[in-house]
């Protein structure tokens, strides 16, 4: 099979307006493979076959067909895997957040290649592509969504735990609670990208946690392309982060990194806004959360017993979905995490063409 070529198998994906309610719609729907994982076009079949048999078990004890009930059920949910989305490759700064902090679970992942960025959206469309890839997620049994998308936790969270019936957790919220715990000085920055500054979403959290604080908040769309480009140690990336930030020096406490692409300029940022300044990384505020969320519902993975300290990110526990460009992505990956993913397919994440009025 050639890279890219287009293949119809009819795969299950769960389509319901109430994912987890009594009345489930089933449909057959078309997905791109490429020779990213041909073996798991192979296994695509080889679960629709047992699907129609009646066999909903999953392969090599993982559920990869939908779950038999939301929140509760006879299987066992600590097993299953976190489902994160983000809007591209991003997020795969909070799954390496969450891979390091919750070394007994494992991931599925999905990025939104195809109809990145989502910061140019409208809000009706934000909300149905981020339902769609909650619901894409939900179908593959996973026992708690993250968020990964800035864009997406600050306009489209309300619908996706509206549609889902598990728990679902953004990365505006953790990132925020976060801040005001280190903001000594009550005075937060945020840098993000123009879609998630213009929502408001940041500073509003904070002042939900703290009405005191002073939040300034800057656009620095800049920094994706640096990051994507692997030019975070480049001069021009230092010339970009002193443009955006010189003036924020002396002005705040606490910088948050409203964007899932900024921890990989870290150090830079750093230089730039000085020692003195606490950045607050989202993802591993997230990531805390998520392990006391798990803890909290006795859902938290156990050991396997066989060395859960020898995991390595991207290895093949994990499984990582894109809807477009899954080479670039996987070169990304591997200059954000120093690994390409193992198990890597690419697929077409359908829903119902509809738009809300707001």
């Amino acid at each position: 099979m050639a890279a890219g070529e287009r293949i119809t198998v009819h795969g299950l994906i769960r389509e319901a307006d109430e994912v987890y309610g009594t009345s489930v719609v089933w449909s057959k729907r078309s997905i791109m493979c490429s020779t990213v994982r041909v073996t798991s076009y192979r296994n695509l079949i080889k679960h629709e076959s047992r699907w129609r048999a009646g066999d909903h078990g999953g392969d090599e004890g993982r559920k990869e067909g939908p779950p038999a009930t939301a929140g509760g059920s006879d299987r066992n949910m600590n097993s299953l895997p976190i489902g994160i989305f983000d809007s591209g490759v991003g997020g795969l700064t909070v799954y390496r957040a969450l891979h390091e902090n919750l070394l007994n679970e494992h991931f599925v992942y999905l990025g939104d290649t195809a109809r990145v960025p989502y910061g140019t959206k409208s809000l009706a469309t934000v909300e149905r592509y981020a339902v769609e890839n909650a619901q894409f997620l939900a179908a593959r049994g996973i026992k708690l969504l993250v968020v990964a998308c800035n864009t997406a936790s600050a306009l489209a969270l309300p619908a996706i735990r509206q549609s889902l019936s598990i728990d679902v957790v953004g990365v505006i919220g953790p990132g925020a609670r976060a801040a005001v715990a280190a903001g000594k000085g009550k005075r937060i920055g945020v840098i993000a990208t123009e879609s998630t500054v213009q929502s408001g979403a940041y500073t509003k959290a904070i002042e939900k946690v703290d009405a005191d604080a002073v939040v300034i908040e800057r656009a620095c769309p800049l920094f994706v392309p640096l990051a994507e480009e692997g030019w975070a140690n480049e001069e021009v990336a230092r010339t970009v982060a002193e443009t955006y930030l010189k003036d924020l020096r002396s002005s705040i406490d606490a910088l948050v990194l409203g964007c899932t692409h900024y921890p990989i300029l870290r150090q830079v940022i750093q230089d730039t806004v000085g020692e003195q300044v606490e950045l607050i990384d989202s993802g591993e505020a997230t990531a805390r959360e998520v392990k006391s969320l798990l803890k909290e519902k006795g859902l938290a993975g156990s050991s396997s017993g066989t060395g859960a300290l020898e995991r390595q990110l991207c290895d093949d526990l994990d499984h990582f979905y894109v809807t477009d460009a899954a080479e670039r992505f996987a070169r990304v990956a591997e200059r954000f995490l120093g690994s390409k993913p193992s198990r890597l397919e690419a697929v077409e994440v359908w829903g119902h063409d509809e738009l809300r009025t707001h």
